[in-house]
């Protein structure tokens, strides 16, 4: 999720009992609730370290206890030198770092639902995970988190503002829970029409092939890599279903197919996607090819898509030669194509894609990530 819906989360987490441990706590929740996202510092070093190392460690079981342990010290410090208030007791060290534990948990917790997703067992294993409830800001999240807060405010110490904090972050985070429940119930739904939705476009399932389960993705997969390279008949790989930005019940429904993807806009509520009206007057179904060919099998080895490979859950690769014999690959990850299907050159626009230029002789003369 994105930093904002990160902070108020935790602020709101500092107004249930866990901020009655102390002064600090709140600080401390605040600080751990985008602790993990410290990883931006790798950027320093190009896009391609943010895209290897993003929610990698700091995601994991030691970004839990180590990052905690740096916030709960920074605060601690913090409030032994600067904070002389005695309205209350300062939270000891073991209490701060529990709470901040706590506090990054709930970052890597609510970024496990993305369709980005996370790493939560990097550096042991550098495996993605998600559940693509929900895109990487959710304005209904914003919302309810937000108002939590507009409609508690008061003056600090009033005992009377102090109930109503607590019992606003109580219904903010049953509101959530709300949320999610209805992005994960309208998730399983379109994942479930998805054979109506295409209609006859898709072929039978490969095998092996990822078969629609209880939710939980992960990749990279091997079922999708042995598709690539070993020229398997035409057959269906994996079913997925990409949130929107702010309907919950319109999503992008990816096929991936053994040598292509199919991909569909949905409407849960209206039937937009579903009906055979709709697809007399719109076309609401486009194919992107994944041809890989041997010139794309030479430029995936180069560092930079590896990279973007290890990272991209459905890249589709496209090559093209040139008239003096200079070929360029290009990958797009389709989690990341936003607008309408039907807009052109829709598949050639955005960043989450990787570039590979191979000279007549089969050297690599360029590579980048984007277009």
């Amino acid at each position: 999720m994105d930093n904002l819906t990160h902070s108020l989360f935790g602020l709101t987490l500092a107004r249930t009992p866990l901020g009655r441990a102390g002064r600090g706590a709140t600080t401390a929740l605040f600080l751990a609730s985008n602790a993990p996202d410290i990883d931006i510092v790798v950027t320093l070093g190009g896009a391609a370290n943010y895209l290897e190392f993003h929610r990698g460690p700091t995601h994991g079981p030691l970004g839990v206890v180590g990052l905690a342990a740096v916030v709960a010290g920074l605060v601690w410090l913090g409030h032994k030198k600067w904070d002389r208030s005695a309205d209350e007791p300062r939270a000891s060290l073991l209490m701060l770092w529990a709470v901040s534990m706590i506090g990054i948990a709930g970052h890597i917790l609510m970024d496990l639902p993305t369709s980005y997703g996370t790493r939560p067992l990097s550096p042991f294993a550098w495996t993605w995970f998600s559940v693509d409830w929900m895109p990487i800001v959710d304005v209904y999240l914003l919302a309810i988190l937000g108002g939590g807060f507009w409609f508690a405010r008061g003056p600090k110490g009033d005992p009377v503002t102090a109930v109503r904090r607590r019992r606003n972050a109580a219904i903010a985070l049953s509101l959530m829970a709300v949320n999610y429940g209805v992005r994960g119930a309208a998730h399983d739904t379109a994942v479930d029409r998805a054979p109506e939705a295409f209609g006859g476009r898709l072929p039978g399932w490969c095998e092996p092939s990822i078969r629609p389960g209880w939710g939980l993705e992960y990749w990279p997969r091997p079922e999708t890599t042995a598709a690539r390279t070993n020229g398997s008949p035409r057959c269906l790989l994996e079913i997925a279903a990409m949130p929107d930005f702010i309907s919950p019940f319109r999503w992008r429904l990816i096929a991936q197919l053994s040598n292509a993807y199919e991909v569909r806009d949905i409407d849960l509520l209206t039937g937009r996607g579903l009906s055979a009206e709709s697809l007399s007057t719109r076309v609401l179904a486009m194919r992107v090819p994944n041809q890989w060919t041997p010139a794309v099998m030479t430029a995936a080895a180069a560092p930079i898509p590896r990279v973007f490979l290890g990272f991209s859950r459905f890249p589709a690769a496209r090559s093209f030669v040139a008239e003096d014999g200079i070929t360029t690959v290009r990958w797009s990850d389709l989690r990341f194509v936003q607008g309408d299907l039907d807009a052109p050159r829709q598949f050639r626009r955005g960043l989450f894609g990787a570039t590979v230029v191979i000279g007549p002789d089969g050297t690599t003369r360029e590579q980048r990530l984007g277009p």
